[in-house]
């Protein structure tokens, strides 16, 4: 335990705590003064949290104070801001302890408090195994980091001091805390290029999930060390001794690739240790950019490249900014080995990520450089606030974000833009910009026209061609991979649904209010909205395009004495139709005689479309039927009065039919429909719909060309969900 006295130590002897030393010594500033100003407030925030933690302890026995102070110490290691590490320092101290939010402003001002205050929120959130609630925690936890990037990273060095000293934790508990830093520390690490914290964390993470395979491979990774050393050295002399001669200074070792990494790979080839050929690489660090390149020539000159398996980050970084060269060659005794090449900032990169580029003045606007390296993260951050994203789907898509691998494609101005694995024109599209993904109407992929859905590959020229008439398709939801692309046509998608849901409630409402002649009460109808629990007249008009709400419901509820009219609305809308069908003709022609007088056969009510065949009545001139009518039989031992006839209609004329659909009363049936006969490209001139017993009856006028189309809507229309009978005068199907 520390010595309560020791905080008085600095004013009485002028001498600090070994603790605290060792902690100051690790930040650095640039000059006497500054670091006199950091010591003392450093100081203060360790007087602070001493004083605010004492007496309490960990599960190892050790005072909690001293978990503060290795958080801290990381938080150095990485090169942060001595704000950041104060930060660090006082973490757990309002989540902890009696200390307020209040009492740091106070002693340590607004940016400090921000950050304690951030880390204490996502301390708050409790991360388990239902996918539900896990994405509701990430969309926290990313809003947390669009306040300030530092929360984040005081976060990691939390977990990653929590996952050294895990083993005093109970069973169960170290589970779910393993499992949590798998699914969402390591991925975010991986993101923000922490390549060094991502591996320990998947190292401490399989430690603690998998100990029995663990404990197997460290220890043949350890017996293997001298082996190891003497083949690396065997590999590095010939390049040192080459990169001496052109006076490049460059630092050469060895290191194991992570368990983690490399129990993957057994599990992944279905092979043992010893037959991992890639578990070891080789890292070659110089002063200059331009030095990398002559490591590379050396090595090349040296050793037999894998040409498939060289790669140029250094040209084009990965969107976390790592960056270096990847090469791997056939070494000594024909082993493959992959040597990294790359300069000391490089390194540091690689390491901590975005943590190396932190750069803290007082009135810098050096922040901005980090935020582009993170910024998808970013656009994740400005789609949640928007959108109000549902939990499941936001989770698929970070989950898409965090996991994939990048591709590399470029502008037709040579702009280079970083898109991931599966990405399509569309994808690049809104990538670019959101506009310009909104009115996408064709690409050229290397100044050839290409398909929307075509999947771009390394290095491809993209080319956007525009219009201001085209809006996005719900058919590209099914290959655009970036969540901005797919977030963005959704949004469109559904204002697109509202907007055609309202146009077709209001020609329901007027059409049908016309012909029950009761146009007077369409405003009044539009004005009960809040009867029917909407905020304006829109939202009931959208119900009633959808078929979620009838004009006979909507009738009754505001004047229940209009169930008679409602009722006998039916049987005059049946009578009417007929003459309205027949209306766009000039009549029946008989062997091209026009001007015939001629009834209809009641029995089938034959229409323009239908095959006719007249029939000669005695003092009635020609009754007309359909061809397949069934009481034509009756008619055959007079076949003699039997005459052709047909339609006076042009060729290129629509004709009108009346459908009696009846289904199951379920909603969004009528919207069903209305989609199934618009994907024909039929016109709809009425709909009307009536609900009793649970049973739900449409009936829609369209306009069609032939009975063959008829037909073929007839069989798509049977397959809609809870439809049981379709039919049309004298035409059925069930």
């Amino acid at each position: 335990m520390q010595n309560p006295l020791s905080r008085f130590i600095p004013q009485l002897v002028g001498e600090f705590p070994k603790q605290f030393m060792e902690l100051f010594n690790q930040v650095s500033e640039s000059t006497d003064k500054e670091n006199e100003e950091i010591k003392r407030l450093l100081w203060e925030a360790y007087d602070f949290g001493v004083s605010h933690h004492e007496g309490q302890k960990r599960k190892s026995g050790e005072p909690y104070f001293n978990h503060c102070v290795e958080v801290a110490k990381l938080l150095a290691d990485w090169k942060m801001d001595h704000i950041t590490v104060i930060g660090g320092l006082l973490h757990d101290s309002v989540e902890d302890t009696g200390a307020s939010l209040a009492d740091i402003r106070e002693k340590f001002g607004e940016d400090i408090t921000n950050l304690v205050d951030g880390v204490t929120k996502l301390g708050g959130i409790k991360f388990t195994s239902r996918a539900e609630k896990q994405a509701g925690n990430f969309m926290k936890m990313l809003l947390s980091v669009a306040k300030d990037l530092r929360v984040i990273i005081i976060k990691f060095a939390d977990r990653l001091h929590n996952m050294q000293t895990i083993e005093h934790l109970p069973r169960m508990k170290q589970h779910r805390i393993a499992v949590e830093t798998r699914d969402v520390f390591v991925p975010l690490a991986h993101r923000l290029g922490m390549a060094n914290v991502k591996a320990h964390l998947e190292d401490l993470v399989f430690k603690t999930l998998k100990p029995k395979e663990y404990k197997d491979l460290d220890s043949k990774i350890k017996s293997s060390r001298k082996e190891r050393q003497k083949y690396i050295k065997l590999l590095s002399d010939p390049l040192q001794k080459e990169l001496n001669k052109l006076d490049i200074t460059a630092q050469i070792y060895g290191r194991v690739k992570s368990h983690a990494s490399i129990y993957g790979k057994m599990v992944k080839r279905d092979k043992k240790f010893d037959e991992i050929y890639d578990h070891l690489a080789v890292r070659i660090v110089v002063e200059k950019i331009e030095d990398c390149y002559l490591a590379l020539g050396i090595i090349h000159n040296q050793f037999t490249p894998v040409q498939e398996r060289f790669k140029d980050f250094i040209a084009s970084p990965k969107s976390n900014a790592y960056q270096s060269i990847h090469t791997t060659i056939v070494g000594p005794n024909g082993k493959l080995m992959e040597i990294q090449i790359r300069t000391h900032e490089m390194e540091a990169t690689a390491e901590i990520g975005v943590a190396a580029h932190w750069q803290y003045k007082e009135g810098s606007s050096k922040l901005k450089g980090v935020d582009t390296h993170i910024k998808w993260l970013r656009e994740l951050v400005d789609i949640l606030q928007s959108e109000s994203s549902d939990p499941k789907e936001f989770m698929n898509l970070l989950k898409i974000d965090l996991f994939r691998d990048e591709i590399f494609v470029f502008t037709p101005n040579g702009d280079l833009q970083q898109l991931p694995i599966d990405a399509t024109p569309i994808d690049f599209a809104f990538h670019v910009h959101t506009e310009i993904g909104l009115h996408c109407l064709g690409a050229k992929v290397n100044q050839r026209i290409v398909p929307l859905n075509t999947q771009l590959q390394n290095g491809d020229v993209i080319e956007i061609i525009t219009s201001k008439t085209q809006k996005p398709s719900y058919g590209w939801l099914n290959f655009v991979v970036t969540t901005k692309a797919r977030t963005h046509i959704k949004k469109v998608m559904v204002k697109q649904q509202f907007e055609e849901s309202v146009h077709l409630g209001k020609e329901i409402l007027t059409k049908t209010l016309r012909r029950m002649k009761m146009k007077n009460m369409y405003d009044e109808i539009e004005g009960s909205h809040k009867k029917f629990g909407f905020n304006n007249s829109e939202q009931l008009l959208e119900v009633i395009g959808k078929g979620d709400i009838t004009i006979r419901e909507i009738l009754q509820k505001i004047n229940p004495e209009q169930e008679e009219v409602l009722d006998q609305d039916t049987d005059e809308a049946e009578k009417s139709f007929f003459d309205f069908a027949r209306s766009k003709t000039k009549g029946i022609k008989l062997q091209g005689i026009s001007n015939l007088m001629v009834t209809f056969g009641k029995c089938c009510n034959p229409i323009p479309g239908d095959e006719m065949i007249g029939f000669v009545t005695r003092g009635r001139g020609i009754t007309v039927h359909k061809s397949d009518c069934k009481s034509l039989p009756l008619l055959n031992k007079e076949s003699d009065r039997l005459i052709p006839v047909e339609w006076d209609v042009d060729r290129k004329d629509l004709f009108n039919v009346r459908i009696k659909i009846i289904g199951e009363d379920r909603k969004g049936l009528l919207n069903d429909l209305t989609d199934c006969i618009n994907k024909f490209d039929l016109n709809i001139i009425s709909v009307d719909s009536k609900v009793k017993d649970a049973h739900a009856r449409v009936y829609f006028i369209i306009q069609i060309n032939n009975v063959r189309q008829l037909d073929r809507l007839f069989r798509k229309l049977t397959k809609v969900a809870g439809v049981d009978f379709i039919e049309r005068t004298g035409h059925s199907i069930q």
